[in-house]
């Protein structure tokens, strides 16, 4: 049994503004890139975050945009920006997005150990100066949606303003994304085979 709230819009369904966006989520720069699952499922429906988009077009397509600038053309390394993702998604108890970008990271490198701690919203085993202060800055923003002078100072000391302006976009749009996949009932693939 499927447990997602929204029902699996499959292409055959869509309108002139969502077979668009359909084709720009499945064929466009997201396609093109390593993957963590499969963008498009077995009945050619969207997986993850995407078949929510296509139910409000404008607003899918805004935040397919934002997601593929925060994915592809910002200064983060590959191993901040999933550092972030995870903290965000741990934050939110977001179960895909977990799923999804711990397997990216895991093909970036990152251990077991590392992982298991952005599970619970630690910095330990983060040794690299930049990444424990990504980490730091989205910890300060998911707890109290700012940061005091201090952290500022020191975000942007270690990081610089333009990858402050790119941790507080991607921890809003990831957050974003979180709670529509928890409301919506989005699963890992594992966990929709599991229920009965």
């Amino acid at each position: 049994m499927d447990p997602s709230r929204l029902p699996r819009l499959t292409p055959t369904e869509l309108s002139v503004d969502q077979s668009a966006l359909y084709e720009q989520i499945a064929g466009g720069e997201r396609a093109r890139g390593p993957q963590a699952f499969a963008l498009v499922g077995e009945d050619g429906s969207l997986e993850g975050p995407f078949n929510a988009f296509l139910y409000q077009t404008a607003l899918g397509t805004s935040l397919e945009s934002l997601g593929a600038a925060i994915r592809y053309r910002t200064s983060l390394t590959d191993r901040e920006r999933e550092i972030a993702i995870l903290l965000t998604a741990n934050h939110r108890d977001s179960e895909f997005e977990r799923y999804a970008h711990e397997a990216i990271a895991r093909n970036l490198g990152m251990t077991q150990d590392e992982l298991a701690a952005l599970r619970e919203l630690s910095t330990q085993h983060l040794h690299d100066e930049r990444e424990v202060q990504v980490a730091t800055t989205v910890l300060a923003l998911l707890h109290n949606a700012d940061l005091t002078d201090d952290e500022y100072q020191s975000a942007v000391a270690v990081l610089g303003e333009v990858q402050l302006v790119e941790i507080t976009t991607l921890v809003g749009h990831y957050s974003t994304l979180a709670m529509q996949m928890n409301v919506f009932g989005v699963r890992p693939p594992e966990q929709v085979e599991h229920i009965e």
